[in-house]
Order: structure tokens, then sequence, then C-alpha cells
């Protein structure tokens, strides 16, 4: 169970994606009982997924102020919506079945008018009202939607076995028809609420924009959990949604008032979190903690809430570092020795010195992979350091 956990711990799935959803002029969603048993659970691992509530009252005020014109002038029966902005520089937006809406401060970054932003949020309504993920739900009999992406981020060791082979639903990739239907709602939506139609178009771009960009930096394909892995910015999309507001008229209707979105926007925090260290290429840097590290060549790294994890371009290998509470009279031998990844065998321990503070060092194997485990102490707190290759031969 451990290489698959540490695994799910430190990469995205490419299949790993967003939101749910209601039927365009139905009934409204029936209310799933596991679904809505689920969804505190599922909105608190969200937050711990996505570095937790971002608190910004106006840019908040304003998001509802867009879903409640939204859901009046939706195509089905006015829902109920709760907005709750992520602190993640990632972007990226999706909804729980029950009407909970998540958008990253990321992505509040690249709307550059009230009509951009009113588009994404009209899309996760769109999937919640089309009922995309209560379909989803019903076939699986699944009702954690977001355990694979925790399984992914956060090494949850209660759920990431169990759901690696069970849980399809979990944020998974929306089919292309779910994804076109839900771009077709937002367009339609949008006009309706009297913003211009054509910000749908823009944001894609936007976004397509962006993740070339933070591809270019990497040196490769992005694999976090951003809008783009699981909502593609196809030119597909950006024709389709095009279209569609043709046939609503011509450029220039509707509300874009990007001086009072940016206004509103303006001193919302850009890129890494300082209090979870800066992420620059395959460089972490962390002053707070004067800890600073290189990832090898090919690695992408993303920090999040007490944790930076990193995976190969080719999926080959995999890096997490962490930190916990030493016990009182453990020494760092014992502590690696103990084994502290579940499933993993642990080899001989040597004692080292890293950075001017005691370490210990060693190599363990798993079904798949080989893990070289590095602990370093500073004060009462123990460093972890994981790095993780499939196949035998040690990372």
């Amino acid at each position: 169970m451990l290489p698959a956990l540490l695994l799910a711990a430190c990469f995205g799935d490419q299949n790993s994606v967003l939101a749910p959803l209601n039927q365009p002029g139905g009934e409204p969603a029936p209310r799933v009982a596991s679904l809505q048993r689920g969804t505190d659970r599922e909105h608190q691992r969200l937050l711990a997924a996505f570095g937790g509530e971002y608190r910004a009252p106006q840019v908040k005020a304003e998001l509802e102020a867009i879903i409640a014109r939204l859901a009046k002038a939706g195509e089905g029966q006015i829902g109920t919506y709760e907005v709750t902005i992520l602190n993640s520089p990632i972007v990226n937006a999706f909804a729980l079945p029950t009407g909970r809406l998540y958008v990253t401060r990321g992505l509040l970054a690249l709307a550059n008018d009230s009509s951009e932003i009113a588009s994404v949020m009209a899309h996760e309504i769109a999937h919640v009202t089309a009922r995309h993920a209560v379909e989803r739900a019903e076939m699986e009999a699944e009702s954690a939607l977001v355990s694979q992406v925790v399984a992914q981020v956060l090494n949850d060791p209660t759920t990431g076995a169990a759901v690696q082979q069970s849980s399809k639903l979990s944020l998974a990739r929306f089919s292309r028809q779910q994804e076109l239907t839900a771009d077709q709602i937002s367009v339609r939506n949008i006009a309706r609420a009297g913003y211009d139609p054509y910000g749908a178009g823009r944001f894609l771009v936007s976004l397509g924009r962006n993740t070339g960009f933070r591809a270019g930096q990497q040196g490769g394909g992005d694999k976090k959990l951003d809008i783009l892995s699981s909502h593609p910015s196809t030119p597909e999309r950006v024709a389709a949604v095009t279209n569609g507001a043709r046939q609503i008229g011509a450029p220039g209707l509707g509300e874009r008032d990007a001086a009072r979105w940016l206004a509103v926007v303006d001193g919302v925090a850009f890129g890494d979190d300082p209090a979870d260290g800066v992420v620059r290429g395959r460089r972490y840097l962390n002053s707070a903690l004067r800890i600073a590290f290189t990832a090898p060549d090919g690695f992408e790294l993303e920090a999040a809430r007490e944790m930076v994890v990193g995976v190969s371009n080719d999926g080959s290998q995999a890096l997490r570092f962490d930190s916990v509470a030493l016990k009182a009279g453990q020494t760092l031998e014992s502590y690696v020795a103990s084994g502290w990844i579940d499933g993993v065998q642990t080899g001989p321990v040597e004692n080292r010195e890293i950075g001017g503070l005691p370490a210990a060092v060693a190599t363990g194997k798993g079904t798949d992979w080989v893990f070289g485990l590095a602990a370093i102490q500073a004060g009462d707190r123990v460093y972890r350091f994981i790095l993780a290759a499939r196949g035998g031969q040690a990372p």
C-alpha cells in the first residue's frame, strides 16, 4: 500500500479533474444521500489539498453577487450556492453536487473582467445543474468526489489505496461532451445575466496561454492540479463558446466592467504563498525555515501546505518533503529504521550531517518502487525527504 500511497502524494493524475452539476430546464437535481453526508468531509479535504481558505472578503462578496445573478438567470430552478476561495496559485475551479463552488486565487488573477469570472462560475454551476457528477456518483456508487486528489496530494492513508482502485468519480476528468455542454450552458447563462457572452472564449484563451507559459518555465507538461489538466482549453472549446456567443449577438453587448473587477482583486496574493515556501523551476526555497533544495533534472515541484511534492516529466520518479515532530528520546536512526512509510522495507541506516544538521539516510523497497529516505533533525522537528524511483535501482 505504501508505494501507491507515496506516489499518490507526489503527483497529480493527468486524468484528474473538477466539478459537478444539473440538467438545463429540468427538475432540480435530487440530493443524493451519500453525497450529502460526505460533502462536509470532502470540503475539509479540498481545503487541505488546496492550501486552505483564502480570506478576501471583498472578492468573495463580488463572487457571491455574480453567482446570485447567474442563479437567477439560470435555465433551471434557482439553486443555492456557496463559494470558497482556495489559497492556491494553481489555476482551478470546481464544484460539489450540493452547490459548493470553489475557485483558487490563481484563477482569480487570470480573469480580466467581470464577464470572464462570471463565465467560470457559470461553467461550474452548469456542471451542478446538468447533474454530471451526480450521474457519475449514481453509476459508480461513489460519494468521495475529491478522494483521488487527496490521495495524490496529501498521502491520506485511510482512503488512498481503495480510492485508487474504485473511485473514478473523484475529481475525475469530465467527458468532452460534459465540458462542451457546461460551456454552452454557461455562455447562455452569462448572457441572460447581462454579462458579455464572449467572456467565456477570452478566458479559455487566457488559460491556454497561462499553461503554455508555465510549461515553458518548467521545461515540460504541467502535471499539476490545474484547470487545464481537467478542463482543457482546446481550440474546439474556444470555437464552440465563441460560436455560441455569436448566436446571441455581435461583440459589444453585455457587461464586462474590467475596472470594477480589477479593483476588486487588487491586493489578492499572486503566486506561491510565502508561508509554504517558493518554487522556482526545480528549486524550492523557504526563507522562514532557512531551507532550500534543488530537485533532479526533469522534475516539477509544487509547494503545498506543510509539504513539497514533485514528479519527473516521465513519471518514473517522485519526491516528497515534509516535517513531523520527533518523539522525546527517539534517535534519527531509530526513526528511519522504524519504517515511517507503511509497506516499505528499510535497509541499513547511515548517520550523516546535512547542512550542518544531524541526519540519517537509508534506502527502502516497496513492491514496484525503490525509495531514498533522509531524515534531518532541527530542534524537535524531523524534516523528511523521500525520493522514489520506479523499478529496481535506488534513486
